[in-house]
């Protein structure tokens, strides 16, 4: 499926406030060395194989500063790139691109992090499961991380509290049964699928009574969410949670469930050694 690019509306915002941290009342560095009509040539190099996220948001923090740099791009988001890829040039004043060298570097070595990261688990699923993303994402960087995460080839699970259900063990506390959680849910929101997380395979047979549409097995051992697969079926879908760490996957997706959720592939994910190379041009 081809990756859809992100709305520039999206992070323009995110990239100015990430210029405005690292610049502050200006680079004093670049002021004092640096003539304001001196221009360069600046390149994003590649030292590590990855899958590349994030390039437009890169590039966005040079077109704030300066709207009339000159960008090429010769790699594109979701692609597999090796260490030694140029994957995109960037011209204008020395200034811009001293300035936002760390910003847009900052954004590109994170996101294209997530995108590997994504994809290692998607490599490892070999199709026979979904790989779902979590809420477990930078504060105010959600928008961008998961769209790293579908570069990666991997799915988006709810974006926020507020496009899904999903019912977990401190909401059945509160309401008192796992039943009443999901009817209330249900009239609430009746258009929606309604998700419960159950920990143990008596609390999968109280969410299939209730009318659960998805089940979360949350940290169970595999033979019981093998068993909870058979228990689900025609019934539910399973999506497994909770320990699952890129060595587990093939086994995970061996058991015939629907989705494996992994916060690792964004709270964990080790960003990707990216050099931005600067040289003057007349």
């Amino acid at each position: 499926m081809k990756l859809s690019p992100l709305d520039v509306e999206s992070y323009r915002d995110i990239v100015r406030r990430a210029l405005d941290e690292d610049l502050g009342a200006g680079d004093i560095t670049t002021q004092a060395i640096v003539p304001p009509e001196a221009r360069a040539r600046g390149v994003f190099l590649l030292k590590a194989d990855c899958v590349l996220a994030g390039l437009d948001v890169a590039l966005e923090a040079f077109r704030i500063l300066e709207p009339g740099v000159q960008a090429s791009v010769r790699k594109g988001d979701g692609e597999r790139c090796t260490a030694g890829d140029v994957v995109a040039e960037v011209v204008g004043t020395a200034r811009t691109l001293l300035i936002a060298e760390r910003t847009a570097l900052n954004f590109l070595q994170r996101l294209s992090g997530i995108a590997t990261s994504a994809r290692r688990f998607v490599d490892a699923a070999g199709g026979r499961i979904t790989i779902l993303d979590t809420r477990k994402t930078t504060p105010t960087l959600r928008v961008l991380e998961k769209y790293a995460v579908r570069a990666g080839g991997a799915t988006n699970h709810r974006v926020g509290l507020f496009d899904a259900v999903l019912i977990k063990d401190n909401h059945i506390r509160l309401a008192g049964r796992l039943a009443d959680a999901v009817s209330k849910a249900r009239v609430h929101q009746p258009d929606l699928a309604i998700e419960v997380e159950a920990e143990t395979l008596d609390q999968v047979d109280e969410a299939l009574e209730a009318g659960a549409d998805i089940i979360l097995v949350d940290n169970m051992q595999t033979a019981d969410i093998r068993e909870s697969v058979r228990r689900a079926r025609d019934r539910a879908k399973i999506e497994i949670s909770g320990g699952v760490t890129l060595a587990r996957l093939p086994e995970l997706a061996a058991t015939g469930a629907d989705y494996v959720s992994a916060g690792a592939l964004t709270h964990s994910a080790q960003a990707i050694d990216i050099s931005f190379e600067i040289e003057p041009v007349g």
